[in-house]
């Protein structure tokens, strides 16, 4: 009986060793599980922050944008405003220069024909 004893003990050791290791492995597990979860909530955090800046960047991009589309359609009619104020300029003087012309045929003497 003493060597089925001393088998049973061998046994009993060897479960309490395996029982042993396997709850230090959980520990050692645990722990790693507690440091993902608090990466976990640093990076929601982090996603939180930045989401609410990506938010901000967008509105104020936008606004910037229906600024800029603004100046353009400014610049726009402004230019095409300018230009026609250029014809209707090189139309005058043109209109101006011919009546300038036939004003002075008009007032120059005539000539006697002989």
């Amino acid at each position: 009986m003493t060597q089925q004893a001393a088998a049973l003990q061998t046994y009993n050791n060897e479960l309490v060793k395996c029982i042993e290791d396997l709850c230090s492995k959980r520990e050692e597990l645990n722990s790693q599980i507690k440091q993902e979860e608090e990466e976990k909530e640093r990076l929601q955090h982090d996603i939180r922050i930045l989401s609410e800046k990506l938010s901000r960047v967008n509105e104020s991009l936008a606004q910037r944008l229906t600024a800029r589309a603004t100046f353009d359609r400014t610049i726009a009619e402004t230019e095409a405003a300018y230009t026609k104020i250029l014809e209707s300029s090189q139309s005058l003087l043109s209109v101006l220069k011919q009546e300038a012309g036939n004003l002075s045929k008009a007032t120059e003497p005539r000539r006697k024909a002989q």
